[in-house]
């Protein structure tokens, strides 16, 4: 096929396709299901498939703008730390649970350093997924998560678990953002944290937002 009969395809090309939404976010939802049954399986995975087709044409997510880029040693890294902060964090849970320990439950704030809703949404569900931590609301406009801690001593106090969402988003960040991405949220571009921070005139304060 010519570049010019490729254009014509893709400009006249009907917007009711199916699937509607891409397979990278079917594959993604399919993971999100697995993990919410906690076992692999051919069922499982056949079952999350359909119900993530299912979700996505009868309630399709609406668009949002994404310039970002893949970085393979960001995205293994989020995912060995998210792996790592799972089987930790059910490992608490259990003891907590078998010590028959009443819970010191906690609401925190927490202001995102990137304007984007990709990465919101992102950070927002994996730190859902993590047990002991759940987000009850989101505020776009100012990429702002609504956190529910489990247990403040568990997390290690309130500011250990504000800053834990703060470095997700970070790990998110370096695996998927573009350079002037990473540059808008006041860090140095790289897919490691080494890479270091923009000094403070650049970057945004996330300090606040805690309660």
């Amino acid at each position: 096929m010519s570049r010019d009969s490729e254009a014509i395809r893709l400009v006249t090309r009907r917007e009711g396709r199916f699937p509607s939404a891409s397979l990278g976010v079917l594959v993604w939802l399919t993971i999100v299901w697995v993990l919410l049954w906690g076992q692999v399986s051919a069922a499982n995975i056949v079952a999350g498939f359909a119900l993530a087709l299912l979700v996505t044409e009868l309630a399709p997510f609406p668009t949002a703008s994404f310039d970002g880029r893949f970085r393979i040693w960001g995205v293994i890294r989020l995912v060995a730390i998210f792996v790592r902060d799972l089987v930790h964090a059910s490992w608490q849970q259990a003891r907590f649970i078998l010590r028959r320990a009443t819970p010191r439950g906690a609401v925190i704030r927490v202001r995102l350093r990137s304007h984007s809703d990709a990465y919101l949404a992102i950070t927002a569900g994996m730190s859902t997924l993590v047990p002991g931590s759940l987000v009850i609301d989101t505020d776009a406009a100012t990429g702002t998560l609504y956190v529910h801690v489990f247990d403040v001593g568990m997390a290690g106090g309130v500011s250990a678990a504000h800053q834990s969402v703060l470095d997700l988003e970070e790990r998110v960040l370096r695996a998927f953002a573009s350079r002037s991405e990473l540059v808008q949220a006041g860090f140095v571009p790289g897919s490691s944290p080494k890479a270091g921070r923009l000094p403070v005139p650049f970057a945004p304060d996330s300090s606040g937002g805690e309660r």
